[in-house]
C-alpha cells in the first residue's frame, strides 16, 4: 500500500472556508499545512462543484446530475415495465379463443 493518507471532512472544509472565506492562497496554506501540491485546490474544486447552483436556479449541480441520472433510469425502467405488459398480453392469451374466430 501507498502512504496514501486520511483527512478528516472537518480539516478539509476548514481548509476550503480558509482559501474562500479568508482569502488564503492555495499553496501558502497547502506548504504551511504540509500537504502535498495541489490537494487543497481540489478540495476547493469539489466543494464548488458540489455547491455551485444550478442554471435554473433549482438546487446544486450536483443535484441537477442526479435528478437527470434519476430520470434515464425512470425512463428505461417505464419502458422495460411496458415490454413486459405486452408480452404478458402475449403469453396470456387463451389459445383456443383464438382458434374459434
Amino acid at each position: 500500500m501507498g502512504n496514501r493518507r486520511y483527512y478528516d471532512p472537518e480539516f478539509k472544509r476548514e481548509a476550503v472556508r480558509l482559501v474562500l472565506d479568508e482569502g488564503r492562497s492555495v499553496r501558502g496554506l497547502e506548504k504551511a499545512l504540509g500537504l502535498t501540491d495541489g490537494l487543497v485546490r481540489h478540495w476547493v474544486k469539489n466543494h464548488l462543484e458540489r455547491t455551485a447552483v444550478s442554471p435554473d436556479g433549482q438546487g446544486t449541480v450536483a443535484d441537477a446530475k442526479r435528478i437527470k441520472e434519476l430520470e434515464k433510469q425512470l425512463a428505461n425502467l417505464t419502458m422495460e415495465r411496458d415490454i413486459l405488459k405486452k408480452a404478458m398480453a402475449v403469453f396470456s392469451l387463451d389459445p383456443d379463443q383464438s382458434s374459434s374466430s
